[in-house]
């Protein structure tokens, strides 16, 4: 893992780079704290902090081809290195390192721009072509490493985080109202949108070639995909058994590749199938040493210790338990915030960046964690609801269909379903979108945007007329609907939530922060491929989700491990920022009238009354604690930037 920045064209009038771009790479000092590395030449730059893991010796980066004339900047890791290399050495290609950024420069050297086409990995690549003068950024297929870029001052720049943008242009670090909309529907701007105005994110599975005379093509090279519905039902297997055979080998496969480095490698253990199943097959298929780690509250219904604990005495692992308190939330927040360069509707992330800090005092850089599982094979509540709202809405006046509802959110203490009038009125939120590519993800946008309520009133005039349903759907493919519900759902949850969010704010952006990596098996885009053509009945079966993964790592695990219903990682979350009835010093700070007003987002008497409604303990609902959160992270934004949107 590392961090890069650099730009095309003249960042000084001087015409010298050097010194912007270390300004620029040196804010990404977490992300690589092994060391700098640059290439300057007349109208490019590329800079580069470095995370050692493969090649600790000669793998230092910007690396070139033989000719000097192609030089490359990388973040992530290309796992299936070792065989490329092997091919093309066996082409006649000849390197200088041993490190998985070399074979980039051979790949584009040989295919061009279709380099990307040949990696299994998580990546975000910069790579200038001196002899043509042209700049090349490509980011992995699932989004997993981040991308930003801008155009300022006749000049492209870019970076893995905007922290490094803004250390060249601290005219862009402005708020951009359209992304703070955006973050407060969907949790996160959608790609390329950003919550900084004129500042982009590289898509997932896209290649940006910028040429000599300045034209740009944006090339998507990767997507998911999904049969038409006609066809969704039909497979090439005898049985449900024999693809359950199959995908245990390809997880065992994507597992060995993922471990590849020159560190040790640890594991992420949540207590439920996904990582439980990722420290089995490490455990079982690997000559690997395990090593993992978990999160744990005193809060029982955050708290999965218990299940945590059983499988470390099913493996024998040998673990460490963080066990974060809701103060050390709420004191770490402002921390997260300044990561995440985005406003935030959880606090989910902040326990999993003090992971990543105990990770890295433990010694290792390397982690390898179950992400991706619920949206490859079916695992959220979020697809079993909108199977039963389908269900539902054929006989819309059914008394008994609705009842289904009360099989999901068993986990939460103020569980939606609970009450069967209140869950008929919540679930029943957006019916009459059935037949749209959206409709499993209406109640939970419809909710995340009641945090409209506490915009300035010129905002929430301007909110009031952006259609968030239309704006997502116009990011979808044109044949979306040819296929089956649950590939549609599936769709629109990696392209919101999955990239924008738990990869993002849970997933990079926290583990850079202790300056460990992050490796997710089951986002190996094989994987994918191969899942995506699975019948949609073998994710869901009933209301069980993940069929079949469990039918795939049973037999690895213990009874009800294997048979556990999904429990989705949460914690507290408007409770964390006060202390006996009292505000922590910065959140009573920044909700302070006077702040709220001169902050220009903001309606000073609705948020203030958000905020006594949270330090009364009564904000309960996923909607008051999601606005107090989105607002407060918002706040801290603006107040690192010191400007108003």
């Amino acid at each position: 893992m590392c961090g890069l920045a650099g730009y095309l064209g003249h960042p000084s009038a001087d015409g010298g780079g050097l010194d912007v771009l270390q300004r620029m790479i040196h804010t990404l000092a977490h992300r690589g704290p092994d060391g700098y590395g640059f290439h300057v030449e007349p109208g490019v730059g590329l800079a580069h902090a470095r995370l050692s893991i493969i090649d600790l010796a000669t793998g230092d980066q910007p690396i070139h081809n033989p000719a000097r004339s192609v030089w490359t900047v990388f973040n992530g890791e290309i796992f299936n290195f070792v065989e490329l290399r092997a091919r093309l050495e066996a082409q006649g290609h000849v390197f200088y390192t041993r490190s998985d950024t070399e074979v980039i420069v051979h790949l584009y050297d040989r295919y061009g721009d279709r380099f990307v086409e040949h990696l299994n990995g998580q990546f975000a690549i910069a790579l200038w072509d001196g002899a043509r003068r042209r700049l090349v950024l490509a980011r992995d297929r699932a989004g997993i490493r981040p991308l930003y870029w801008t155009r300022a001052r006749g000049t492209l720049w870019f970076a893995s985080e905007t922290k490094a943008l803004f250390a060249a242009l601290p005219e862009r670090a402005r708020l951009s109202v359209a992304g703070v909309m955006q973050a407060f529907s969907y949790w996160a701007p959608l790609d390329p949108d950003t919550a900084w105005e004129d500042v982009h994110t590289l898509p997932p599975g896209h290649v940006l070639a910028v040429e000599d005379d300045g034209t740009q093509t944006l090339t998507r090279y990767w997507d998911w995909t999904f049969p038409v519905a006609a066809q969704s039902r039909s497979t090439r297997f005898a049985s449900i058994e024999q693809a359950a055979g199959e995908l245990r080998e390809r997880l065992v496969d994507a597992v060995r590749l993922q471990l590849r480095a020159d560190v040790p490698v640890g594991a992420y253990l949540s207590g439920g199938l996904d990582s439980s199943g990722i420290v089995a097959l490490i455990r079982g298929f690997t000559d690997t040493p395990v090593r993992t780690f978990s999160v744990a509250f005193d809060q029982p219904e955050f708290d999965e210790s218990a299940h945590q604990q059983a499988m470390v005495r099913h493996l024998g692992t040998d673990h460490s338990t963080l066990r974060i308190s809701p103060r050390e939330i709420g004191r770490a927040f402002p921390r997260l915030v300044a990561h995440a360069e985005t406003p935030v509707l959880r606090t989910a992330a902040v326990p999993l960046m003090l992971l990543a800090d105990s990770v890295r005092a433990h010694g290792y850089t390397v982690v390898l964690t179950g992400e991706g599982a619920d949206e490859v094979f079916g695992g959220y509540d979020l697809f079993k609801e909108a199977k039963v709202r389908r269900f539902w809405a054929r006989q819309p006046d059914s008394k008994m269909r609705p009842k289904l509802l009360s099989r999901l959110y068993g986990y939460l203490e103020n569980s939606p379903a609970a009450n069967p009038a209140f869950a008929a009125s919540f679930f029943g939120q957006g019916r009459e979108h059935l037949d749209r590519a959206i409709f499993a993800h209406v109640p939970r946008w419809t909710t995340s945007q009641r945090a409209f309520a506490f915009l300035a009133p010129e905002l929430r005039a301007q909110a009031a007329q952006w259609d968030a349903l239309a704006f997502a759907e116009s990011r979808l493919p044109a044949n979306i609907l040819d296929w089956a519900p649950l590939s549609r759902d599936q769709y629109v949850e990696a392209k919101t939530l999955l990239a924008g969010y738990l990869l993002a704010t849970q997933g990079d952006r926290v583990a850079m922060a202790g300056s460990i990596e992050g490796r997710y098996p089951y986002l190996d885009h094989t994987l994918i491929e191969w899942a995506n053509t699975l019948p949609p009945s073998w994710k869901i079966r009933g209301l069980t989700e993940k069929h079949i993964l469990r039918l795939a790592l049973g037999d690895l695990l213990p009874a009800d491990i294997a048979r556990r219903t999904k429990q989705p990682y949460r914690a507290p979350d408007s409770a964390s920022f006060f202390e006996a009835g009292q505000p922590l010093d910065y959140v009573g700070d920044l909700f302070a009238a006077d702040n709220l007003r001169a902050s220009g987002m903001f309606d000073v008497e609705a948020t203030t009354r958000l905020f006594a409604k949270a330090r009364a303990g009564r904000a309960i609902g996923f909607a008051d604690n999601q606005a107090f959160v989105g607002v407060l992270s918002t706040l801290l934004l603006l107040r690192n930037h010191a400007l108003a949107a």
